[in-house]
């Protein structure tokens, strides 16, 4: 059947427009009825279209008798707005509830199909217009399938991602004179730290955390953390591959998260650390000026992290607990390198280096402030090289802190701020001291990525000594060369180092890292 054919049934059937007739005089000047009847069918598509185009409607309001309320309202109104293939009659009514008869169900399925017709050629038009990009893009996807069915055929795990850490150390410290270790702490030397982290995941919200560490860093002056210049990026594990994380970490509800583990640390089992300052360069400054109460003890344990459920970007409440034995650290003397407490420490032995540690904090979008306590028995240490920081037989500790951050929302020229106070009550002949930090940090300094920072304070010197006015100064600039490549050179200056015969000393690396 012919458009002009289809067209009459939809006239006939819908009633769109009244009956039209030519003139007598048309008639008589054609010749047979075939060409009577072309000419009435051109005469009625023309004045229909005419009809068409100056009735069409464009909304189902348009329509006096078709009401929000009705039950296909909304698929009358698509049909009408997107595809404009429904037509009403003369007097504004669409008539929703009369029968359809077979005519005008034709009649509307052809104009529907025009539509989509012309919608379809505009389509073609495009396709061709772009065509080179869009081959372009084709070959792109069809690559990127490739390489993702290689990487699938070749992964070693399906639950568990690798991720590296190499930070090559360039640096010494030419005032300092101890030469515990065998070697002279006063020169320089390349060191390195290498950390592999095997993260294994089943359910997306869990975590088997399994790190691999070596290093080769003495013990003085940046390898120990009874060194006051103990950077942050140093273990002396002697060349050894050992395992210094092994622990499970999984949520229970929506506000607790549970850690256990035969190797895990104790500020890795807070809500977070109430400190800003991230120069990932001297060890003491990275504690929000207590390392006694974040001495950052490893071994067995177990803890928990709860945090108060709220609306996302709105201040929360945290209380955190934490449970470590630490009776043996990386390093050492020995000829033997460990690394946390093993099986020969009891996990409730006093004399195995228990660490007990809560903390209750309370954390803004840009803020944060926390009050820490830590109880220390024998083997337990304090983190910092100016102080006898190793508990001896039947001395106890009683650690606190008060900790806050501010850091602006965008970088510029107001730098971050950290302030941090940390006091150490001894028991049993283990003397008191005290601690603090000032730290500032200008994030994106001279360019993105980078940072920049200065930090001083007062590493943990006893109480009433004349040692208290023993200071620690640190400045650096952290360049991003790539995202997975910085150069950190920084400059420290401490003064009556107790591990240094109470001498000053100042020291220098130019530390690089390595991300992968």
């Amino acid at each position: 059947m012919n458009l002009s054919k289809k067209l009459l049934l939809a006239l006939a059937g819908t009633g769109m427009m009244a009956p039209m007739a030519a003139s007598a005089q048309e008639l008589a000047s054609l010749n047979g009825a075939a060409a009577i009847n072309d000419y009435m069918q051109q005469q009625d598509v023309d004045r229909f279209r005419a009809w068409e185009s100056k009735n069409q409607v464009t909304s189902v309001t348009q329509f006096s008798d078709v009401q929000p309320t009705d039950w296909a309202y909304q698929a009358l109104s698509n049909l009408v707005e997107k595809y404009g293939c429904v037509a009403g009659y003369p007097n504004g009514t669409y008539k929703g509830g009369q029968a359809m008869t077979r005519f005008e169900a034709a009649a509307l399925l052809n104009a529907c199909l025009d539509r989509v017709t012309e919608v379809t050629d505009e389509l073609q038009r495009l396709m061709d217009e772009f065509k080179t990009e869009l081959a372009a893009l084709t070959g792109r996807v069809t690559g990127l399938e490739k390489k993702v069915g290689k990487l699938e055929a070749q992964q070693f795990s399906t639950t568990t991602k690798l991720k590296g850490e190499v930070n090559m150390v360039l640096g010494g410290a030419p005032g300092f004179d101890t030469t515990r270790g065998g070697g002279d702490a006063s020169k320089t030397a390349f060191n390195y730290d290498l950390r592999l982290n095997f993260d294994t995941s089943w359910t997306g919200k869990d975590l088997l955390k399994t790190r691999l560490r070596s290093g080769n860093f003495q013990s003085d002056p940046f390898g120990s953390s009874s060194s006051i210049f103990k950077l942050d990026k140093a273990e002396n594990t002697r060349d050894n591959v050992i395992i210094d994380r092994l622990y499970y970490t999984f949520p229970v509800g929506k506000t607790v998260k549970l850690t256990a583990g035969a190797q895990v640390r104790n500020t890795e089992m807070l809500a977070f650390l109430p400190t800003a300052y991230k120069s990932e360069v001297l060890d003491v400054f990275g504690l929000a000026g207590a390392p006694g109460t974040y001495n950052k003890a490893t071994g067995q344990g177990f803890g928990f992290v709860w945090k108060q459920d709220v609306k996302k970007g709105d201040p929360y409440l945290t209380f955190s607990a934490n449970y470590v034995v630490s009776s043996e650290e990386c390093g050492g003397d020995d000829d033997e390198t460990r690394c946390g407490a093993d099986s020969s420490a009891g996990i409730f032995d006093s004399g195995s280096g228990l660490n007990a540690l809560v903390q209750l904090g309370y954390r803004g979008k840009n803020w944060g402030a926390a009050l820490g306590y830590r109880y220390g028995t024998e083997g337990s240490r304090i983190r910092d090289g100016n102080f006898s920081n190793t508990l001896s037989a039947g001395e106890t500790v009683n650690s606190v802190a008060v900790s806050a951050f501010w850091q602006p929302l965008e970088a510029g020229f107001i730098p971050s701020i950290s302030l941090g106070y940390g006091y150490n009550g001894g028991q049993g002949g283990f003397e008191d001291s005290n601690s603090w930090t000032v730290a500032f940090q200008w994030d994106d300094a001279f360019a993105k990525g980078n940072a920049a920072g200065f930090a001083v304070g007062q590493p943990a010197v006893a109480t009433g000594d004349n040692e208290l006015d023993a200071f620690l100064y640190e400045i650096f600039y952290k360049f991003r060369v790539t995202d997975n490549i910085s150069i950190t050179p920084a400059l420290f200056y401490g003064t009556k180092i107790r591990s240094n015969d109470g001498n000053d000393s100042w020291g220098g690396v130019i530390q690089t890292k390595f991300l992968f």
